[in-house]
C-alpha cells in the first residue's frame, strides 16, 4: 500500500465528523488583530472605487480567460483602485466588522492582499500592502522588483511583463484562533474567492489576469519581508493591459 503523503494526510486529520468537532469555547482574549498595519510606511492615495453600474455579470464570466501576454503599461491608477476593491474592499460595517466583497469562513478575513507595481500611472515601482479600512496603499520597498516577482512565480515571466502582480498571503492565526487546523483549509478557499473577484474585475476593465499558484515559498515571502512561520505568500495574480 502507498504511504499516505502530506495532502492525504491534511485532508484526513482535518475532517470534521458529526459529534466530533474540533474547538470549544472561544478566548475572545486571544483573538489575534484583524488587521495588518504598517504605521510608518508612506501612504498612496487611492481613487474611490466604482460601486455602481458596470459590465453585466454573465458577459463577464463568459468572457473569463486566464490572459500570459500583455500589451504593456502604464496601467491607469484608477483601474488599480478598482480592482483592490473587488479584490477586498469593504462593502458594508456593522460594529467592528467590517464586510468586504469576498466572503471569509467566520468573517475573520485571513488573508492579506500585496501588490508588486511595475508599470502604473502615478504610483512608483514597488512593493505595497492593501490597506483595506482606508482603501489606501502602504509602500513597503520601492523600486523595480519584476524580476523578481518572476522569479517568485516558479520564473514564469508573464510576472515581470505584468503592468501589476497581485500577491496573496494568509495570517493563519486569525482563522485557527477559532477552527483549529481546519482553518488551514478555509484559508486557501479564501485566497480562491479573492482571485476570482480580480479575475472577473480584470474581465470588466477590459484587462487580462491569470492566476499563479505555483510559487517558490521562500522567495515570494522575502520579497514581502515575512516570516512564513506566521504569515505565508499563498497564491498570485498577474494582471496587465491586453
Amino acid at each position: 500500500m502507498t504511504k499516505p503523503g502530506t495532502g492525504d494526510r491534511f485532508q484526513r486529520e482535518t475532517q470534521y465528523s458529526r459529534g466530533d468537532l474540533s474547538g470549544g469555547r472561544l478566548d475572545w482574549a486571544a483573538r489575534p488583530e484583524p488587521y495588518k498595519q504598517y504605521p510608518s510606511a508612506p501612504k498612496v492615495e487611492l481613487s474611490a472605487p466604482q460601486t455602481v453600474e458596470g459590465a453585466p455579470l454573465w458577459e463577464t464570466l463568459a468572457r473569463r480567460r486566464s490572459v500570459r501576454h500583455y500589451a504593456g503599461g502604464p496601467l491607469p491608477e484608477a483601474m488599480l483602485s478598482q480592482l483592490l476593491w473587488a479584490a477586498q474592499g469593504v462593502t458594508a460595517r456593522r460594529g467592528n466588522v467590517a464586510f468586504r466583497t469576498a466572503p471569509s469562513a467566520g468573517a475573520l478575513y485571513p488573508v492579506e492582499t500585496y501588490v508588486v507595481v511595475n508599470t502604473v500611472e502615478g504610483i512608483e515601482s514597488g512593493v505595497y500592502h492593501y490597506a483595506v479600512q482606508s482603501h489606501m496603499l502602504d509602500q513597503l520597498e520601492p523600486g523595480d522588483f519584476s524580476a523578481e516577482v518572476a522569479r517568485a512565480a516558479l520564473d514564469q515571466g508573464m510576472a515581470a511583463r505584468a503592468d501589476v502582480v497581485f500577491v496573496w498571503t494568509a495570517v493563519f492565526a486569525r482563522s485557527k484562533w477559532k477552527y483549529g487546523q481546519r482553518a488551514y483549509r478555509y484559508v486557501y478557499l479564501d485566497a480562491g474567492h479573492i482571485a476570482q473577484n480580480v479575475a472577473l474585475a480584470a474581465v470588466a476593465l477590459e484587462l487580462g489576469s491569470c492566476q499563479i499558484a505555483a510559487l517558490y515559498d521562500e522567495e515570494a515571502n522575502a520579497l514581502l519581508g515575512l516570516d512564513d512561520e506566521e504569515e505565508s505568500t499563498i497564491y498570485m495574480t498577474a494582471v496587465g493591459q491586453r
